[in-house]
């Protein structure tokens, strides 16, 4: 009996180190150094960082979605850019542009002078976005950073909306912890305040497959804010409900000198219009 005693109490503390060191299941440990990697640093998120992962590419779908015969080249940028090459863009027929401004509440575009500035300098119409996190702080508090930082508008005629990038979380849950009708209240907050702030409503770029699983394809916001669609096809496919058709178009982040590329619906007037309001 003590040799019995001594076995069970051995393999009993061999467990219990043992679960010392395995991380729960669904969680990345601390010996886990790969799993710490695959979740990008706060701040470093940018427009359109989850779409191929989770839409793919080069898939077309058909869906009669109203398309203008013109299309207007643009760009948007973040710190992932760094210093723009923004006479090369110019030069190569791009005439719009969008920069990250902020993130949540806590981060900033270190880049942000050089690329809003170089873009307006060599004559593009530019806006700018925020990469929304609601998990970290609500929608009225992130419009307010946003604004405060880079995000406000000016009716000059170079000076585009500002954009609520709303998007896989790169974090963390995909739907950052909310549900359906909580996502849309924050999305709501934003905008209001967002509009309150600089009398504009704000564009929303998103992705239909995000939008459908997040906000359970709300269509409430399409008859007051413009969707800049995030699709890297050949076809913009389906739209999220509500919008008759597409104001801007993310067609690809594998574009020349600058990565992400986009289709404005129109021709140049009808850019200096949203510019305008």
């Amino acid at each position: 009996m003590r040799v019995r005693r001594s076995v069970s109490t051995t393999l009993l503390a061999g467990l219990a180190a043992t679960a010392l060191v395995l991380p729960l299941a669904g969680q990345a440990g601390a010996a886990d150094p790969q799993a710490r990697a695959a979740v990008p640093a706060r701040g470093t998120a940018h427009m359109g960082m989850g779409v191929l992962k989770h839409d793919g590419r080069g898939a077309t779908e058909s869906g009669g979605v109203s398309t203008l015969a013109t299309w207007t080249e643009g760009v948007d940028v973040s710190s992932h850019q760094g210093n723009v090459a923004w006479s090369t863009l110019w030069n190569s027929g791009v005439k719009w542009a969008y920069v990250k401004a902020t993130e949540g509440t806590y981060y900033k575009n270190t880049y942000f002078t050089q690329q809003y500035n170089g873009s307006y300098n060599v004559g593009m119409i530019r806006g700018t976005y925020h990469f929304a996190t609601p998990d970290t702080t609500t929608g009225t508090a992130q419009a307010d950073y946003f604004v405060n930082n880079g995000g406000g508008w000016s009716r000059d005629g170079k000076t585009l909306p500002g954009v609520l990038d709303i998007e896989w979380n790169p974090y963390g849950a995909t739907c950052y912890g909310k549900t359906q009708s909580g996502m849309v209240t924050w999305i709501r907050d934003f905008l209001n305040r967002y509009k309150a702030r600089t009398g504009r409503d704000a564009v929303i770029y998103t992705a239909t497959s995000w939008w459908k699983q997040c906000t359970g394809n709300y269509s409430g916001f399409a008859s007051t804010n413009p969707l800049w669609i995030a699709r890297y096809a050949s076809e913009v496919g389906e739209l999220p409900a509500g919008w008759p058709y597409y104001t801007m178009w993310q067609y690809t982040s594998s574009g020349p000198t600058v990565g992400d590329h986009n289709h404005f619906n129109g021709d140049l007037s009808r850019v200096q219009a949203l510019a305008n309001g």
